[in-house]
């Protein structure tokens, strides 16, 4: 699942689980069932504002790598620190997420480093295709939440992804009425595109265009 092929499963609205991809149309959160709405951000569109700027000053600070992925006990460590600190579920582990027991790995995959005077304090793990990223994984030491790192490692992956030439990036997706996952409109609300799998087109985002879809896909069923 690299390269071109990624791409191409990407652009039909699949992503990422394990060791393989999967698309859904809804999902179950909080006892309630939510439409799902796959998003890209058209790289070639996206402009910074001041709010992405300003995260963007965290290289001032701290140090920042894009590294192959290399599974380590430093990522499992701030990965259990992170996840005690949320509110929401989210897998065991890191291996569990990507890996799931695999010697493997069937994706070109990757990660951003941010670090503190050589402390691991962020990582941000995406997936490589020749013409896009896919963001997968983002956790980080609750210590340092003032900076909002979460926000910050999509800034620095789509940083990233230009400097690569691609043209998108795939941030996962939205889902309505759960605004937990609203934060990945943050990077360029205005360069995101969302997916019709009826028509299997992008269409510009808006709030108007996901309630037409919602609508459209609770009407099939």
């Amino acid at each position: 699942m690299r390269g071109a092929n990624l791409d191409l499963y990407l652009s039909a609205g699949y992503f990422r689980m394990q060791q393989t991809v999967f698309t859904c149309r809804f999902v179950y959160f909080e006892s309630v069932f939510s439409g799902v709405h796959w998003l890209r951000i058209d790289l070639e569109r996206a402009q910074f504002g001041k709010k992405q700027r300003d995260l963007l000053k965290i290289k001032q600070k701290f140090s920042v790598a894009v590294l192959p992925f290399i599974l380590t006990a430093e990522l499992e460590t701030l990965y259990a620190r992170y996840r005690n600190a949320i509110d929401f579920d989210a897998p065991d582990t890191v291996e569990s997420s990507l890996l799931s027991g695999s010697l493997t790995n069937a994706f070109d995959t990757y990660m951003v480093h941010i670090r503190d005077a050589g402390k691991l304090i962020a990582v941000g793990i995406f997936d490589d295709g020749l013409d896009s990223i896919a963001g997968i994984m983002n956790f980080y030491d609750p210590d340092y939440r003032k900076y909002s790192p979460g926000k910050t490692l999509m800034l620095l992956k789509m940083e990233y992804a230009r400097q690569q030439q691609k043209t998108y990036y795939y941030p996962g997706y939205i889902a309505s009425n759960y605004p937990k996952l609203n934060y990945k409109l943050f990077a360029c609300e205005a360069a995101t595109e969302v997916y019709d799998d009826y028509t299997d087109t992008w269409l510009p985002f808006s709030w108007d265009t996901i309630n037409m879809l919602l609508e459209g896909n609770l009407s099939r069923y």
